[in-house]
């Protein structure tokens, strides 16, 4: 995984001259779960189909230039591990951040499952 590169490719587009910010998350492996237990790893299983068509769906949205992520599935990943690169680039602050805000929910909740791995 490597944001550099995500940004780069943004910045390659030809209408690149039309963004005005770009904002990007980095999911990685947290310590402890949500309900506070002590985490060693976790793996997450992503449905391609499903990405696919979130991230089509929010690019549509209003001043969004482009939409790029990268996740790191289908493998067994260590605390600190990157997890999610999310990469929103569009006109203005307001489509930016709550388009990048509207995406990472979704992915979270209908296109990733995570399995988490206890101590």
């Amino acid at each position: 995984m490597d944001m550099k590169q995500l940004l780069d490719q943004i910045k390659q587009r030809p209408d690149y001259p039309q963004v005005g910010m770009i904002l990007c998350h980095n999911g990685v492996v947290r310590g402890t779960s949500r309900d506070g237990r002590r985490v060693s790893g976790l793996r997450v299983a992503v449905d391609s189909d499903k990405l696919t068509r979130t991230i089509e769906k929010y690019k549509a949205r209003d001043g969004i230039t482009d939409i790029l992520v990268e996740i790191n599935a289908d493998r067994d990943l260590a605390v600190g591990d990157d997890v999610m690169f999310l990469v929103v680039a569009g006109d203005i602050r307001e489509h930016v951040l709550s388009t990048l805000e509207t995406t990472l929910n979704e992915i979270k909740s209908t296109v990733t499952s995570k399995t988490e791995f206890f101590n």
